[in-house]
């Protein structure tokens, strides 16, 4: 079933459903965009695109959110925080009159009850460790135990500091347990990387 969706095309932000997105909206075509989406339906969908210039091409597969707390000032801008929904595939762009673009998606349906084995996240969690060791990142490690594995996995594709094609292609992971292995994968390439190692990149 397809479903008509107003697109934010914003370079390097991912939406995974289950988790939150903080915006900052000032540009008159959004700010547009979110006034038309505060009558309708609230939802906003968030897809990247593939360069980062106007009206480029999109990639095929987004995520819809939809506006949890919002903040509107008095200059017209917006600060908000969008919630994740559903992962969509887009079937077509629209051609259409607002400012804001808007296509035609498909939602995905994702297994929400999915886990990860044992195995698999034991090693994630490893692998996460060394990671953030080798980063200097500082992490409550007690909280991260208690995450379940759809929480885990997808928040650390949200945030992870890769580039826009590498998360693009976590967010088009078909599954948990395939999303789990891109991600640990993307972990030890770019600590090679920082350890003076050459590698291929997603891009």
């Amino acid at each position: 079933m397809s479903i008509r969706l107003s697109i934010f095309p914003l370079p390097g932000a991912i939406l995974f459903p289950g988790l939150q997105l903080p915006l900052h909206i000032f540009e008159p075509r959004y700010r547009a965009l979110i006034g038309d989406t505060l009558i309708r339906s609230r939802q906003i969908a968030m897809i990247q695109p593939q360069r980062p210039v106007d009206g480029s091409p999109l990639y095929q597969v987004g995520c819809v959110g939809r506006i949890g707390e919002i903040e509107a000032m008095d200059d017209g801008r917006y600060n908000l925080i969008l919630e994740g929904e559903s992962r969509f595939r887009l079937l077509r762009e629209l051609d259409v009159a607002t400012a804001f673009r808007q296509v035609e998606g498909e939602l995905i349906e994702d297994d929400d009850d999915e886990t990860l084995s044992h195995a698999q996240r034991g090693g994630f969690e490893r692998e996460a460790r060394e990671f953030a060791d080798a980063q200097g990142y500082s992490v409550d490690w007690d909280s991260v135990e208690r995450l379940d594995d759809q929480s885990l996995i997808n928040g650390v594709s949200q945030i992870a500091p890769f580039d826009p094609a590498s998360k693009q292609a976590l967010l088009e992971a078909p599954n948990l347990s395939a999303r789990c292995e891109l991600l640990v994968q993307l972990m030890q390439f770019h600590s090679r990387r920082d350890g003076g190692e050459e590698i291929t990149t997603l891009q």
